[in-house]
């Protein structure tokens, strides 16, 4: 690992009771039902002790506290680590990019 490459993308499987929040159906228009639903984000942080403080309501994104399962390594693993500027491009992508494949996702 470089020294700059210390950021990371990571994908966060949600309770697909997320549905029922108005803002995040209004943002997955074209959800495929069956399909899972996630958080896509970035984080300078390895993304376990990301999605721990997720949970635990530190700099926590709602949709996560409430509905965070766990981490899906095997939709971002492959990309991590990256520099900064790297994982605030793979961020949007992958979240496009899951959002075409039918999944719902919230970014932010």
């Amino acid at each position: 690992m470089k020294l700059r490459e210390r950021h990371y993308v990571y994908v966060i499987e949600l309770s697909r009771d997320v549905l029922y929040e108005p803002k995040f159906k209004r943002a997955n228009s074209d959800y495929q039902p069956g399909k899972p639903c996630v958080y896509v984000g970035m984080t300078g942080l390895d993304p376990d002790l990301r999605f721990d403080r997720h949970k635990a309501g530190i700099q926590a994104n709602r949709f996560v506290q409430d509905y965070g399962l766990r981490l899906l390594p095997e939709l971002y693993e492959e990309h991590n680590p990256m520099t900064y500027e790297d994982a605030q491009y793979m961020e949007v992508d992958l979240a496009i990019r899951l959002r075409e494949a039918g999944f719902g996702v919230w970014q932010a």
